[in-house]
């Protein structure tokens, strides 16, 4: 997939799948942060495994923001470290072949261990997702190029659907995601709610305003997630919609500064999040 390379820099934007495949919380943090920087930006999206070693010549001069990048070859990795300004915008652990740090103790992996390290290096910055993101990525890496955006993307659009979720009167019941995932751990939130004798309703749509519709129907989210949440959009969208939420250590949200807002306030940071985070990413790649 060569193109011509163009005068004028442009952006490209480099992840292992997009929303139009997979409805999940990176490729909807993703496919906004495209949205917005397009507004004044030229953008190309191409998927990891379709970056080829003359894709990268004939664009070298533009700018490279790398989210997922599971499916990026050893060759293009090597020649973007080299070669390349780009920055990578994180949504979990790729330095470890499990991205997995919840696996060690304190979420610290042996140096044997850790992979991709080069490409974190060289990288102008390391965007995380959180502060807890952050520091687990420092602590394994003890990188100086690691930042945190301290929250995630919605589009205007879903952030108006859920303050109209976030006025609704809720069932006293919790809500548990039903997902197929191991590591999002319903069986033990379920488990949880059977102990304390709480009423609870599995949640579960293909639909993403359905699946939120139907989360917020209820006072509680219930969620204990085996591995490190970076940030985990359900508990900060449970939050915006007024519910309560009952979880584990494992969650980035609780540990910012803004976790102790709901409702219409908690609304109103993820909006300014929009630019700050927007900017925080053109400012990087200069």
């Amino acid at each position: 997939m060569n193109q011509p390379e163009s005068d004028n820099p442009k952006i490209i934007f480099i992840a292992d799948y997009f929303l139009s495949e997979i409805l999940g919380g990176g490729e909807l943090n993703d496919d906004e942060l495209i949205k917005l920087l397009k507004k004044e930006n030229k953008v190309t999206a191409i998927k990891s495994r379709n970056v080829t070693l003359g894709f990268l010549k004939s664009n070298s001069k533009s700018k490279y923001i790398i989210s997922n990048f599971a499916e990026l070859r050893e060759e293009t990795k090597s020649y973007i470290t080299k070669n390349i300004n780009y920055i990578l915008y994180e949504h979990d652990h790729k330095y470890i072949p499990s991205r997995n740090p919840g696996l060690y103790d304190s979420y610290q992996a042996p140096p044997e261990h850790i992979i991709n390290f080069n490409f974190y290096k060289c990288a102008k910055t390391v965007f995380c997702q959180s502060n807890f993101h952050k520091n687990i990525l420092e602590k394994n890496l003890n990188l100086t190029n690691i930042a945190s955006v301290g929250g995630n993307l919605w589009s205007l659009d879903a952030l108006e659907h859920i303050e109209k979720l976030s006025v609704k009167k809720k069932n006293p019941m919790c809500s548990i995601m039903d997902s197929q995932i191991p590591h999002k751990n319903t069986k033990k939130a379920v488990a949880f709610c059977e102990h304390k004798g709480y009423e609870y309703e599995l949640i579960k749509s293909s639909d993403y305003k359905t699946f939120l519709s139907n989360l917020t129907n209820n006072e509680k989210l219930v969620f204990f997630p085996d591995t490190p949440e970076t940030l985990s959009r359900i508990v900060v969208e449970a939050r915006m919609s007024g519910m309560n939420t009952v979880t584990s250590k494992n969650i980035g949200a609780v540990k910012e500064s803004w976790f102790s807002l709901k409702g219409k306030e908690l609304i109103y940071v993820m909006k300014t999040k929009r630019l700050l985070i927007r900017n925080m990413v053109l400012d990087s790649l200069k």
